[in-house]
């Protein structure tokens, strides 16, 4: 089952006249892609977006310029919408490319950009001052005048007083430099004093990042999910890959080598081997890649609404983007789930 762009990914989108090309060369497709029609609200947020975004944590490290800009152009060929960053990704790099991207493509209004904030080096936490610079930082970096979904991430920050980060928040959002709030590795009870400020008339948070996939699954089943559900909170998981081996690509030590590799290693082992064998069974039943039965079991899980999910080359996203379209059994989804316990 292929849903976007069957034998199209590889050809232009258009065929200029008088252009030499064998009469039984692929038909080029024009106009909006499949994907344009398949939209989810992003919690309360205000934006619809495509269930699945587009990582650019690889963008300025493992991949180029060009090749980033050729993962962002396939994904928007078929019609994907949202993309999300950090201002630690490739120490800023990643929102260059991105901001270049847009400005070249004149395609900014047509994005849901979400960018994470505290864990550049010379803005690093969430303290007022830190937060303020780390957002003008991303937006200069990006030529962009407003950040759709600004993540807070508390990975490095676990003792800034809430209050204030939000207080620093309401002034961001004020002044046009945000739209809404989401929060990254946030425990549940700071969810909950979060919602309390919010009653009390500070910014509310509307969406979730936590790591989360078939394999990681600790961090937020349980106490977070719970938090989550009951405020009606969009999960965006990252790590929806867990670094490309939920792909299927790789199945030997051997076979891996540097950072990635060191990344892999912990998964090659009896559990890991075991979700990749249910994975390869009913990828082959369904006729589509493993990559999008790893995304179609995070969509089948509550709360979860738009993984966020990383390419390394272009050819690569049109197998991940299958996952939004991908209707799996609620035996497939026992069967994968028992496979990760």
């Amino acid at each position: 089952m292929k849903l976007f762009g069957t034998g199209a990914a590889d050809t232009p989108t258009s065929t200029a006249p008088g252009l030499d090309s064998h009469p039984s060369a692929p038909i080029p497709v024009i106009g909006p892609g499949v994907g344009e029609g398949i939209r989810v609200p992003l919690g309360e947020t205000g934006h619809s977006i495509f269930p699945l975004m587009l990582g650019a944590a690889e963008f300025g490290w493992s991949t180029d310029q060009h090749t980033s800009g050729g993962i962002l152009d396939r994904y928007v060929e078929f019609g994907g919408n949202a993309v999300h960053t950090a201002d630690g990704f490739s120490g800023g790099r990643s929102e260059h490319i991105i901001g270049q991207w847009m400005r070249a493509r004149r395609i900014r209004d047509q994005i849901t950009l979400s960018v994470r904030i505290g864990s550049h080096a010379d803005n690093p936490g969430l303290g007022s001052v830190n937060l303020v610079r780390a957002v003008e930082g991303s937006l200069t970096r990006l030529d962009v005048d407003c950040i759709d979904v600004l993540y807070l991430d508390a990975s490095l920050d676990g003792s800034t007083v809430l209050e204030d980060t939000l207080a620093t928040v309401e002034w961001l959002r004020d002044a046009g430099k945000i739209r809404s709030v989401g929060a990254f590795r946030f425990a549940p009870e700071r969810l909950v004093e979060a919602r309390i400020l919010a009653s009390a008339g500070y910014p509310r948070i509307e969406v979730v990042d936590e790591p989360y996939n078939l394999v990681r699954r600790a961090g937020l089943e349980g106490d977070l999910r719970l938090v989550a559900a009951a405020q009606n909170l969009a999960v965006t998981p990252s790590h929806a890959l867990e670094h490309g081996f939920l792909s299927g690509q790789h199945r030997r030590k051997s076979s891996v080598s540097g950072v990635r590799g060191e990344q892999m290693k912990g998964n090659l082992n009896r559990r890991g081997i075991r979700v990749l064998r249910v994975l390869d069974r009913i990828a082959e039943e369904l006729s589509v890649p493993v990559a999008a039965v790893s995304i179609a079991w995070l969509l089948a899980q509550r709360t979860v609404v738009a993984p966020i999910v990383n390419a390394f080359a272009p050819q690569h996203v049109e197998e991940l983007m299958q996952g939004a379209g991908v209707s799996l059994l609620r035996s497939h989804v026992a069967e994968l789930t028992r496979a990760g316990d």
